[in-house]
């Protein structure tokens, strides 16, 4: 169905091909799963099946890439659409209409199908992908993950013979990540579709694949095979490494099939390396007396983080204020003015947000305190991205209070808010708007009053071989997002708003990003993340937080609320149940 003959592909602004004599043939109705570190060209090769690369990309393209027979170097995207869907690694780029329903409707409508079959089609995505709920919601208003299930819903409904998948999952949570994988291994078995994908999570999606194809070596096999030798692999395969098994085993269920023995190993060690929650501030739970208050995010509130505004984000403000912008920056360390070590930095009480008719938050008492690593999990569209918004200011509160470090963020100038609070949204485009990495890099150190070169430091050591004069959209999602990281963590908020902060990093790039996150936990600041991450949950955050239907479910340590949770338990967790082991780096400790 898809076969690259020698094929190499070079950007003009690159010295180094980014593909290069790649020769593979993806048979009919097998699911290929590409796996590699960060920029080696994942999405370079999905773009030459459908054609946007190089008829978009532009570049300079060598070899032959045919699609049943269609070679897309003298076939546009435009001839390819009836035969290829593709969904990149940003949704909202591809979006065409307003609502949900039209979105689903309109590729089958400018392949001029029958009405009836348009209908019928529309209906069986929508139940498929668990839309239904949300056919007639604006895309606008969606969850950054609701919008993820769309631009898949979307390419699905002309029945394709190919989809081309980039990163399908990385904005959704576990239970829709399954489901839509479950609709892909379905037509992959009943239709027949070839389904190419590309995927850093691949504790989600290894053990749906026929074949992986590990970038850059052009090595294609088995999963099991090709698991054993990729420098990336999901926890279970690491697990399965360190414990000696052969073969490796892809699935929860395969490795506790297999595990007694470690397990015996185990019994009567505790984890090393747990974070400890700092005893400052108490919880909502120790100050209640409940395991949770019924507070926090809206039932169905869908809103990823809203637009900027004319403020742009709260950081890109703060840079605007060097040249003609809003507001002059204030270079003056944001400890001159703290509050107290003992108080806590984040403070709720009875927030509420109402969005429209929607209700986004209700009746949230929250506390974070310093030196404290918080991770708020739940499905798509609990207002996960809007709490982040009203602590950082960008949405005020229908009723409640909320305070960080003894301010009202909504009404707090914003050239001194961004001293206390630093916010990565979903989409780390919204941070950047120099021409190169370089300039992105000396903008964030001037406006943090940073020595030169911290920012590229931190870029290089999240994700070494960005190029310095590289433009930021044409980096990889997570190039992209290790540098809107890199851009706000140079300025050493004490309050850190994560949101979705492993979106396309590679394992490697992850785990960096861990350490220095540790760090910065360790040296008093607090952090919140928002995301769906449960590996990244189990390694960094004291306390997980759990959303659904509006109400907090589950508030307590990480260990006591993954561990009892099938939806949000991380890999090692399931297997080595009831011992309370979380992270392969922990076992490997022990033993």
């Amino acid at each position: 169905m898809i076969r690259f003959e020698n094929v190499s592909m070079r950007y003009e602004e690159d010295a180094e091909p980014t593909l290069r004599n790649v020769d593979l043939t993806v048979p009919e109705g097998e699911l290929v799963l590409l796996v590699g570190p960060s920029g080696v060209g994942k999405s370079t090769l999905l773009g030459a099946v459908s054609g946007l690369v190089p008829h978009f990309t532009g570049g300079t393209l060598t070899g032959r890439v045919t699609v049943d027979g269609r070679d897309t170097r003298t076939h546009p995207p435009r001839e390819l659409a009836d035969l290829v869907g593709t969904v990149g690694q940003d949704p909202s780029a591809h979006f065409v209409t307003d609502t949900v329903e039209d979105e689903l409707a309109y590729g089958m409508e400018s392949l001029g199908l029958a009405p009836g079959v348009m209908r019928r089609r529309v209906e069986e995505t929508l139940d498929l992908l668990g839309l239904a709920d949300l056919r007639d919601r604006p895309i606008a208003t969606l969850s950054g993950g609701q919008r993820q299930r769309v631009a898949i819903g979307s390419v699905l409904t002309p029945h394709p013979k190919v989809l081309v998948l980039d990163e399908p999952t990385s904005a959704l949570d576990p239970s829709a990540a399954e489901d839509v994988l479950a609709v892909l291994q379905r037509l992959v078995h009943d239709l027949g579709t070839t389904v190419l994908l590309a995927e850093h999570r691949l504790e989600r999606v290894v053990q749906y694949a026929d074949q992986v194809l590990l970038l850059p070596e052009g090595v294609m096999g088995p999963p099991a095979d090709v698991m054993a030798v990729s420098p990336v692999f999901p926890p279970v395969v690491g697990l399965g490494r360190l414990a000696g098994w052969d073969p490796l085993p892809l699935t929860v269920r395969d490795a506790r099939r297999r595990a007694g023995e470690l397990k015996e190993r185990l019994e009567g060690r505790a984890p090393a390396g747990v974070p400890v929650r700092p005893a400052a501030v108490s919880s909502n739970a120790g100050r209640s007396g409940n395991p949770a208050p019924p507070a926090f995010e809206a039932r169905g509130s869908g809103g990823g983080a809203p637009g900027f505004g004319k403020w742009g984000s709260p950081h890109a403000l703060g840079r605007r204020g060097r040249g003609g912008g809003i507001f002059p920056f204030l270079r003056r360390r944001t400890q001159d003015t703290a509050p107290a070590a003992t108080s806590p930095l984040v403070l709720t009480e009875r927030l509420a947000v109402r969005r429209g008719r929607v209700e986004a938050l209700r009746r949230i008492d929250l506390q974070v305190a310093r030196g404290e690593t918080v991770a708020l999990m739940g499905r798509n569209g609990a207002g996960k991205s809007t709490l982040l918004s009203t602590l950082v200011g960008m949405i005020e509160p229908t009723s409640g209070t909320v305070r960080i470090a003894g301010r009202t963020p909504h009404t707090t100038a914003p050239r001194e808010l961004i001293r206390q609070v630093g916010l990565v949204p979903q989409e780390p485009r919204d941070l950047l708007y120099a021409d190169t990495v370089e300039a992105e890099c000396a903008a964030a150190d001037a406006d943090a009053g940073a020595a030169p070169g911290t920012c590229r430091a931190l870029v290089e050591e999240l994700l070494p071989g960005v190029a310095d004069d590289t433009h930021p959209r044409d980096l990889s999602e997570g190039q992209r997002l290790a540098l809107a990281l890199s851009v706000v963590l140079t300025g050493r908020p004490p309050l850190l708003l994560l949101d979705e902060p492993t979106r396309g990093l590679d394992y490697a790039a992850k785990a960096r990003l861990v350490a220095h996150l540790r760090g910065l936990a360790a040296e008093g600041h607090a952090i919140v993340l928002a995301t769906h991450d449960v590996e990244l949950a189990a390694e960094l955050a004291h306390r997980v937080v759990i959303v659904a239907d509006g109400e907090v479910v589950a508030d307590g340590p990480t260990a006591e609320v993954v561990v009892s949770s099938p939806a949000f338990s991380p890999q090692v967790a399931k297997i080595l149940a009831p011992q309370p082991w979380l992270t392969v780096e922990q076992v490997e400790a022990a033993l």
